[in-house]
């Protein structure tokens, strides 16, 4: 029981934390443009995430596209199924981004130039 006290301090305290951190009502730092150029060249390797921040998503899209590449050699009908989730992926938040939606890994929304 004292176990799962100590693990419930720890995570009240990394959830404070963590939302000190986030400040929504500002604007990211990063640059809008920069932003849609790299996901619109280099969307499916996740580069736009490592740009703004997001760094466990970044990883996750160049893993894919890794895999997807890896699947080419071995099982090429697999490769088409990752590829094509990585492209619906990409085009999602390529959504999110031109609409304003999107957010950095400070959880700051990335504002479109006036």
């Amino acid at each position: 029981m004292s176990l799962l006290w100590e693990i419930s301090k720890i995570v009240t305290v990394c959830r404070s934390n963590l939302s000190d951190e986030i400040v929504p009502d500002m604007d990211s730092s990063k640059s809008y443009v920069v932003s849609a150029c790299l996901v619109g060249v280099f969307g499916t390797l996740g580069v736009h995430h490592f740009y703004l921040g997001r760094w466990i998503h970044g990883a996750f899209d160049l893993s894919l596209a890794i895999i997807t590449v890896g699947f080419l050699f071995i099982f090429w009908p697999l490769s088409v199924v990752t590829l094509i989730l990585d492209v619906i992926h990409t085009v999602y938040f390529m959504y999110k981004l031109i609409v304003g939606e999107y957010r950095d890994g400070a959880g700051r929304f990335v504002s479109i130039p006036s």
